[in-house]
């Protein structure tokens, strides 16, 4: 079977450094393209980071395109305190001895490889959704013209920045807002089953035979990654959530993540809930909208994720 071709929209970012190592690994997948916005830090860094990865995991063919800078109305937010200053934890990775693709904005590198591959193409975001949304806007034939569409983010449950709120779309709950109102089916990959893949003491173990791409990258990555309140240690207290490698991996192999259909609103005026992702599983057919994991094959997950990163380390 051929390999699916992908697109990256992300916010380098621990989690989206892992997710890039099982989409360059995994022999089912075809890297085609990384966009880049702000997000766990600001667009000069995860557009710098995304550069570093490219290079350290001799990828030099696949471009990266940097996209916006901030939210489309609001103020930006970051994750520092998770991520770390550079937004890869204690990952120290060389320089990038070539920068992003030219003048291209990330908004018209999206329409232009998806549109000349219609039907082709399955765009995954794993950071704020502004890039989506002014592509949907731009380019509104985009919607019909990708194969799926796949974010990390949000939550059918409680959130992680806010109480109601998950991070990538609390960034940017009015872009959001447009991405799930555009037409197109939305897969939701949020904290509903991005809680239940950690990356354990004994997944970590695993990882140590990796060699250089282990030492260098993955490693210390997981090291780097603080709670949300910036305090070392994992989020959790059995291991760090990789949430953003969860979305690629659905795409992989989409029977480790059951999804269920839903309706999905985001709040953008509430108080205290902007960036809610109000999920309703019981709507009609009619108004479904996206399809929402509930629960994740843990044990086949991290097999998956192992094997792909085997095979890069090779």
């Amino acid at each position: 079977m051929a390999a699916k071709k992908i697109i990256i929209d992300c916010d380098p970012g621990i989690d989206d450094a892992l997710a890039l190592v099982l989409a360059h690994g995994h022999p089912g997948l075809e890297l085609r393209g990384i966009t880049t916005v702000a997000g766990n830090v600001g667009l000069d860094q995860t557009t710098d980071n995304a550069l570093r990865i490219r290079e350290f995991l001799g990828m030099q063919d696949v471009p990266v395109v940097a996209g916006c800078p901030g939210p489309l109305v609001r103020s930006a937010i970051h994750a520092r305190q998770v991520h770390g200053a550079s937004g890869l934890g204690d990952a120290r990775l060389p320089a990038a001895s070539s920068g992003p693709a030219g003048d291209v904005h990330a908004v018209d590198f999206l329409a232009a490889a998806i549109g000349a591959e219609p039907g082709q193409v399955t765009l995954i975001a794993t950071g704020p959704l502004t890039n989506i949304a002014l592509a949907v806007r731009r380019y509104p034939e985009l919607v019909s013209q990708v194969s799926d569409f796949v974010i990390m983010g949000g939550s059918a449950g409680r959130g992680n920045v806010t109480p109601a709120a998950e991070f990538n779309i609390a960034a940017d709950p009015e872009a959001a807002a447009v991405v799930f109102g555009a037409g197109w089916t939305v897969t939701m990959v949020g904290l509903d089953v991005t809680l239940q893949a950690l990356a354990t003491a004994a997944v970590r173990d695993r990882m140590r035979g990796l060699g250089r791409l282990a030492e260098d990258l993955l490693l210390p990555c997981l090291s780097g990654y603080r709670s949300t309140s910036g305090e070392p240690g994992a989020p959790e207290a059995d291991g760090q959530p990789v949430h953003d490698a969860c979305a690629v991996a659905l795409v992989a192999a989409p029977e480790l993540i059951l999804c269920r259909p839903a309706r999905v609103e985001v709040e953008t005026a509430g108080r205290w809930t902007a960036g809610m992702t109000v999920t309703d599983f019981d709507a009609p057919a009619a108004d479904v909208n996206a399809q929402v994991g509930v629960a994740i094959d843990v044990d086949g997950f991290w097999e998956l994720m192992l094997d792909a990163y085997g095979r890069v380390a090779e």
